[in-house]
């Protein structure tokens, strides 16, 4: 394939990807609440990931750099928002 397109189509993850894990962070940390969102969900989806990370082996790529292993870093914060508004609730649903 054209590697321009292949470069263009690298950038749809890169962008789509962590803006939806951004826009999940943002609600959590607007409503200050963890209910209805799977902790199990959000560390799966920060191991795949890191593992499509290393698996693309383009570590210095912008589109690997942003889309996966900068998505991979806010699913963990959502993981760990999720632990600590748990802890406060008193509550270890997953």
């Amino acid at each position: 394939m054209n590697e321009t397109v292949t470069n263009l189509a690298g950038w749809i993850p890169a962008v789509i990807l962590p803006t939806a894990t951004l826009f999940q962070l943002i609600k959590i940390i607007r409503s200050k609440s963890a209910d209805g969102v799977s902790l199990t969900t959000w560390i799966l989806f920060g191991f795949a990931n890191l593992g499509l990370y290393v698996f693309t082996e383009k570590y210095q790529a912008p589109q690997t750099l942003i889309g996966l292993l900068g998505t991979a870093v806010l699913n963990f914060i959502i993981v760990g928002r999720i632990l600590s508004l748990r802890k406060r609730a008193g509550t270890h649903s997953s």
